[in-house]
């Protein structure tokens, strides 16, 4: 029976890291995964996903080539290059994460593992063919499936997930999309550029919940001027076929007729595979996996992180959890992660990128504070690209004195936001005060500078603002 140092149960983000991590620290890794490599995020998830919405913003760009001075013709999207190109890249990511994985010499297992007592995996192939594994520690990180709600049963054709959007052959002319979070956002955006007709549908008071509400009001302001319909504060109810259309009904009353179903909720912990019956694993009754700070399960020696626990169901927190797995396996005494201050990134059009509290977490949660805000209509790089929407906004703490100390949040819409958030997210984790982080040169012309220009303001001098 082979045996290993470790053992992961899922080839996601979370999976693969620990085993990646773990093996280059000298353990003997084995992981099992009942799909291909890569999980939801590397197969149908934030790699797709970001592949369709940069198709998108070529569609984009040349709808605005015309205000550089560059006359083209309408642009024909050809779905069936648009999925060839989106397979390649899957492909040679899968490609280079198996390599990676042989190269440090992680026994991969095909197959559904079910984990039972003393750490013994039942792995079962697709031809349903049984082999046990044992390893002196055990990793779960099954990952997530799609939500859904009643009176939308996922048929496919119809009423579709992300991993159904995703493949699409061919852009629906009008589309429904039922949850206005990170994921539904991000659809809503690339289905629009790509020329569909969209209805957004969001139960909640604003879009995206948990993002700043300066933040939202921009990106619901520029969905509606791109010819967008969005409905916040709104349930849906069921829909009906009729001959012209599929009918969602929400709100009081009200309807709209699409061709297109995308349901947008969320994603549910896949735990149900596991066996975790015989253990003595825990299961909350929304099936996330508990554990404590360390990502450790009731059962000794055994884990649990990614998706499959209630953490933020982002790839960079999988990767984190792997990490910080690996580095508790071989008592390095890690920290615990800190949730409340993690980096989010949003890639619809405009882009959202955040960490650390907003300005209304703050003032609930008794906090005295001082906030600055700069948009990129007046930042020279965002005018040259033709990009203005949007801004960064800071939240800081207020010392005694009334000036500003430590900077508690960072928020961002606007273009390429979640590639400059990274000088926010460490000001934000390296407790560091405006002082500290004013005192940097940024570079000009940059889109990044503007945060700069923000926090300079909340030493009470500024250049622009």
């Amino acid at each position: 029976m082979p045996h290993h140092d470790a053992l992961v149960i899922g080839g996601g983000p979370a999976g693969y890291a620990a085993a990646l991590y773990g093996a280059a620290a000298g353990l003997n890794f084995g992981l099992v995964e009942m799909g291909a490599l890569g999980g939801t995020c590397l197969n149908v998830g934030c790699i797709p996903a970001k592949e369709l919405l940069e198709t998108a913003a070529v569609v984009r760009t040349i709808g605005h080539a015309p205000d550089f001075g560059v006359q083209v013709g309408a642009p024909t999207i050809e779905m069936a290059r648009v999925q060839e190109r989106k397979g390649r890249i899957i492909d040679q990511l899968v490609g280079g994460l198996g390599h990676l994985l042989r190269t440090r010499k992680v026994t991969v297992y095909n197959g559904v593992g079910t984990l039972g007592p003393n750490r013994t995996v039942t792995i079962t192939d697709e031809a349903g063919d049984t082999q046990d594994v044992t390893a002196d520690r055990v990793i779960l990180a099954s990952g997530s499936t799609p939500r859904t709600i009643p009176g939308f049963e996922i048929d496919g054709d119809i009423v579709l997930t992300s991993d159904e959007l995703l493949s699409l052959g061919e852009v629906p002319d009008r589309t429904a999309i039922i949850g206005g979070g990170a994921i539904g956002c991000e659809f809503a955006s690339m289905l629009q550029d790509l020329g569909s007709e969209v209805t957004l549908l969001e139960y909640m008071p604003s879009l995206i919940p948990g993002a700043d509400t300066d933040m939202t009001r921009i990106v619901e302001r520029a969905f509606k001027k791109r010819g967008m319909t969005v409905h916040t504060g709104v349930a849906v109810s069921g829909y009906e076929t009729t001959p012209t259309g599929q009918v969602v009904s929400f709100g009081e009353g009200q309807t709209v007729e699409v061709d297109k179903v995308v349901v947008s909720v969320g994603r549910a912990p896949q735990s149900g595979t596991l066996g975790l019956e015989n253990t003595n694993v825990q299961v909350d009754e929304r099936g996330f996996v508990v554990v404590d700070t360390m990502c450790r399960t009731a059962e000794p020696m055994v884990y649990a992180c990614g998706d499959l626990i209630n953490t933020a169901q982002l790839a960079h927190i999988g990767f984190a959890e792997g990490m910080l797995v690996v580095k508790d396996m071989l008592r390095e005494n890690p920290q615990p992660l800190d949730y409340d201050n993690v980096p989010w990134c949003i890639y619809c059009e405009p882009e959202v990128a955040f960490a650390g509290v907003t300005e209304q977490q703050a003032t609930d949660a008794g906090l005295d504070i001082v906030v600055s805000k700069h948009k990129f209509s007046g930042n020279g790089r965002a005018l040259i690209v033709g990009e203005t929407d949007g801004m960064v906004k800071v939240v800081a703490e207020k010392r005694p004195d009334g000036t500003a100390g430590r900077i508690l949040g960072v928020h961002m819409v606007g273009p390429w936001v979640t590639e400059q958030l990274g000088q926010g997210y460490m000001a934000v984790n390296w407790e560091a005060t405006v002082d500290d982080v004013a005192a940097f040169i940024q570079p000009h012309p940059t889109l990044s500078e503007l945060f700069g220009e923000t926090v300079l303001s909340l030493t009470g001098r500024s250049l622009h603002g």
